[in-house]
């Protein structure tokens, strides 16, 4: 008689290599096009191409993201009756609305439009394309533009409803963070109109305003009445950081690193080198979920404040501790498909694009800035970047990216949250990611010399 566990576990393994399949969008197995030896019976056989990626592919998978969001990222005030296109912003319309963009899941107003603004103007700094920063110049001057309109409807019928609620009534750090620093990151590269008020309320609201626990460390009351989340990391160091460059007031420097580290003191399991996604204060003995996408936001703020954070910073050597620990956890939970997984610790979890785009730039921005080696990294970096690109679609969409997910308290939700290329998570991770990817292969023959041997991509660093 049949096991029926058995025959379960059989499901379910073939429904994951299913997914894992349609995840990666393969064609594979892939040889090696490096080999000079297509029939080498020593060459691997890869679920994702594996080689040495030229700069021109890697800005042709950007291209395709920065096309697809030119037109799904709309700016555009409409009837939230109708759909009709408003072009009148001198009469007053209570059913005015910004535009959500394509199958509303890009709002003008969101932290991943945040961090998509500044995937666009990373791209654009590297790649010396003036389309990046333009996209970035065109939602800038819309917010000019709509800021005032917004505010008188938000007079008369309250801010409930209104588009512009994350700055008219700021209630978090999803509010405020990442739209925060993409603001002074377009203002300083002059892609921006004056925004310095919107900023400065923002700003304002992180230092000043946002519920902290009794160290200091910036919180929540929701889904529990004292929740620290991973992802508030990014929702505000980042602005922090941005803040003290913008000003030259070391005193945002501070709070950014303090932030950092008081974050990684609470949430950072020092034995995996894993951010618990999150815990609850009314609840002592908290199980640790490593969801892929807040270890993102952690690694990324790190390594945005790290690249703005002055060298003789008291805390800068602590952070880059962290930051080293980190990576090398990382590193070896990468799956053999180049992608790292859901729940990172969890192989049986389905492979992630958004995290991966987050690991890749931060990985490859430490290479690029001397804060880690190459030999141990640059491979990974590389590896990571050509999974990822294999989720870009022809028509610039980014797929295998989890949706928005709460700080859930059982494993089997972050097992079976839905994945869609209609929400913003992972396109700014991708730019960031492919940017300073071009960035790491522009550094051979400065930094390292990569060479292909036994098989196998070997970062060498060049004698000095």
């Amino acid at each position: 008689m049949n096991n029926p566990v058995k025959i379960f576990r059989r499901g379910a393994l073939a429904v994951f290599a299913l997914h894992v399949a349609l995840n990666l969008h393969a064609e594979g197995p892939y040889g090696n096009r490096d080999n000079p030896d297509p029939h080498d019976e020593g060459e691997g056989r890869y679920p994702i191409p594996y080689h040495l990626p030229k700069v021109e592919e890697i800005s042709a998978v950007m291209e395709r993201v920065r096309a697809n969001l030119d037109r799904a990222m709309v700016t555009a005030v409409v009837d939230g009756k109708t759909g009709v296109v408003i072009t009148d912003l001198t009469t007053f319309n209570p059913a005015a609305v910004a535009s959500r963009g394509d199958q509303n899941g890009f709002p003008v107003l969101a932290y991943a439009t945040g961090v998509t603004h500044a995937g666009m103007l990373l791209a654009g700094e590297v790649t010396g394309d003036a389309r990046y920063q333009a996209f970035v110049a065109r939602h800038m001057d819309f917010l000019g533009k709509t800021i005032p309109y917004f505010r008188a409807q938000a007079d008369k019928l309250g801010v409930a409803q209104n588009s512009y609620r994350p700055l008219f009534a700021t209630a978090s750090l999803d509010d405020s963070g990442a739209m925060c620093a993409a603001l002074i990151k377009a203002r300083l590269a002059g892609a921006s109109p004056d925004l310095l008020p919107s900023i400065q309320h923002w700003a304002e609201y992180i230092r000043q305003k946002e519920f902290r626990l009794a160290d200091g460390t910036l919180a929540r009351h929701r889904p529990q009445p004292l929740s620290l989340w991973a992802d508030d990391a990014y929702m505000c160091i980042p602005a922090l950081a941005q803040m003290g460059k913008l000003t030259g007031d070391r005193a945002w420097f501070d709070e950014a690193a303090k932030q950092t580290v008081q974050f990684a003191e609470h949430l950072f399991n020092p034995t995996t080198g894993l951010y618990m996604h999150g815990k609850h204060l009314n609840q002592p003995l908290v199980a640790e979920f490593y969801w892929g996408r807040a270890n993102g936001w952690v690694i990324m703020a790190q390594a945005e404040l790290l690249d703005v954070l002055p060298a003789d910073h008291p805390a800068r050597e602590k952070i880059l501790a962290i930051y080293r620990a980190h990576v090398r956890a990382l590193t070896q939970l990468q799956s053999g498909a180049g992608l790292w997984h859901q729940l990172l610790d969890k192989p049986d979890s389905y492979l992630e694009s958004s995290c991966t785009a987050m690991f890749v730039f931060a990985i490859a921005r430490g290479i690029n800035r001397g804060w880690i080696s190459p030999v141990t990294y640059g491979a990974v970096a590389q590896a990571g970047w050509l999974a990822l690109a294999q989720q870009v679609n022809e028509a610039g969409q980014v797929g295998a990216s989890c949706v928005g997910t709460t700080l859930a308290s059982d494993s089997v939700y972050y097992y079976n949250r839905p994945t869609s290329a209609h929400h913003g998570h992972a396109y700014g991770p991708v730019l960031l990611a492919g940017a300073e990817m071009i960035r790491l292969y522009r550094n051979q023959g400065k930094l390292f010399d990569i060479q292909l041997r036994n098989r196998t991509y070997h970062f060498v660093p060049l004698a000095k």
